[in-house]
């Protein structure tokens, strides 16, 4: 953001970095960027943002629903430390919006490697190729939909899964925080099962647009996930 003020030539305002930026804020501004939980809590005076670039995390469809009808422009983003800002972005509350599809930005190529991953090659900010271990498919020379991460693929049966696109499914029909994960299975080497934290409920899978091979084989329930410093619930130390 400082970046972005020199060289914009736009006047900053600098709050304490936390969950909730906008808690002691009255006044309106052009623009702004938010990780999607400060959204989440800031809700109730976005409006005071004209547009917002939301990045550092997948925005989950219940929040997207959420600012559909609101007036601030939001934008996902998409980028990594190796090209030091986004090079893509995508409308989330617009009327045309593409809800899976990321825009490249200007003087951005992209292309796949032979693992299906996302390769990146943006000279305006880095002088090498970015590859990245991210699967996606392109729709176009500028547009592409992430489906995951590459290390996080779940091969079940010879199936490539995804955890996090299931997890966008599952997000429609759960309410709980909850996360999907496999584990060694004698016939199809990984299985798939589901973890929700909170008390055992019925889901009902046929609203949620799963494939066969998408429905998890076993769901547990836990009562509270292991949380990072950041307040992130910490999927690693569950299987450690």
């Amino acid at each position: 953001m400082l970046v972005r003020a020199i060289v914009l030539g736009w006047k900053l305002d600098v709050v304490t970095s936390n969950s909730f930026p906008l808690k002691n804020i009255d006044k309106e501004y052009d623009f702004s960027a938010m990780v999607p939980l400060q959204l989440e809590n800031s809700l109730s005076k976005i409006h005071l943002i004209k547009k917002l670039i939301v990045g550092g995390g997948v925005m989950s469809n219940d929040l997207v629903d959420k600012v559909k009808n609101i007036s601030t422009s939001v934008l996902a983003t998409y980028g990594m430390t190796e090209t030091i800002t986004h090079i893509a972005v995508k409308n989330v509350n617009k009327i045309d919006y593409k809800p899976s599809f990321y825009q490249t930005l200007p003087n951005v190529t992209i292309y796949i490697d032979d693992r299906n991953c996302l390769v990146i090659k943006a000279s305006k900010v880095s002088d090498e190729v970015v590859k990245t271990n991210d699967v996606v498919q392109l729709i176009s020379n500028t547009e592409f939909e992430w489906l995951g991460r590459f290390d996080n693929v779940i091969n079940s049966g010879g199936i490539k899964l995804h955890p996090e696109k299931i997890e966008d499914k599952l997000s429609k029909i759960i309410t709980k925080r909850f996360f999907v994960a496999g584990i060694p299975d004698k016939k199809l080497g990984e299985k798939l099962i589901l973890i929700i934290e909170g008390l055992k409920q019925d889901i009902n899978y046929e609203k949620s647009n799963l494939s066969k091979f998408e429905v998890p084989k076993a769901t547990y329930f836990i009562n509270n996930f292991l949380e990072t410093e950041t307040k992130k619930f910490n999927v690693r130390k569950h299987w450690i």
